[in-house]
């Protein structure tokens, strides 16, 4: 079972805490990490690429000159590809790119990213995390005193004081315990976590 230290908002240490191995202290699945990385990227594309086809384009009803006899090539449509304000061929159109990953996977995913973090010495505990208001400059005081740079602060529940605190701060990000993800934790150089979030994260996941 892994032990790390326990800090406050001031970041001097104020205790220990007990990691449970089932969820920071597996064997990382480098690909699993992947796929929930690669997933996460993927979902959050628009896909809005479109362009009209010579079925969509406006005009061209009528045939532009006769089969024979003009000299012209045949032509049965002004909006063919080949005419000025024709239709495109194969032209884009709106696509999903998400994709699914099993639960199991998932949650393997995600205990990887955190067992990860723990190993490289990148996670840190903070007894209590809280603001009696929102501002922006005592959250960066906070992110000061524990020395964290690109920090995902992990809060058990939404806390709006703590949330708006952070989100004029360019290299912070907040989530809440229950709605974390393999891409946030992986993005984040430091990973800080609420005593009580830790708590929620191995109530959930366990």
């Amino acid at each position: 079972m892994a032990q790390v230290s326990v800090y406050n908002m001031e970041g001097k240490e104020v205790g220990k805490m007990d990691l449970l191995d089932d969820i920071f202290g597996i064997e990382v699945n480098e690909h699993l990490v992947h796929m929930a990385v690669v997933q996460h990227l993927a979902n959050m594309r628009q896909g809005t690429q479109k362009a009209k086809t010579r079925s969509e384009v406006s005009g061209g009803g009528a045939k532009p000159w006769r089969q024979k006899g003009t000299g012209h090539a045949r032509q049965g449509s002004t909006r063919s590809p080949q005419w000025r304000h024709g239709g495109v061929v194969f032209a884009p159109v709106p696509r999903d790119y998400s994709f699914k990953l099993n639960k199991k996977e998932k949650r393997i995913a995600l205990k990887s990213a955190l067992t990860n973090k723990v190993t490289e010495g990148k996670l840190m505990v903070i007894d209590e995390i809280k603001f009696d208001e929102i501002k922006t400059k005592k959250f960066a005081e906070f992110l000061n005193n524990i020395k964290a740079e690109k920090a995902l602060v992990v809060i058990k529940e939404n806390d709006a004081n703590t949330i708006l605190s952070a989100r004029n701060i360019a290299n912070a990000n907040t989530a809440i315990a229950d709605n974390i993800n393999v891409y946030d934790i992986m993005n984040a150089k430091t990973l800080v976590l609420a005593k009580d979030a830790v708590e929620k994260i191995q109530e959930v996941y366990a």
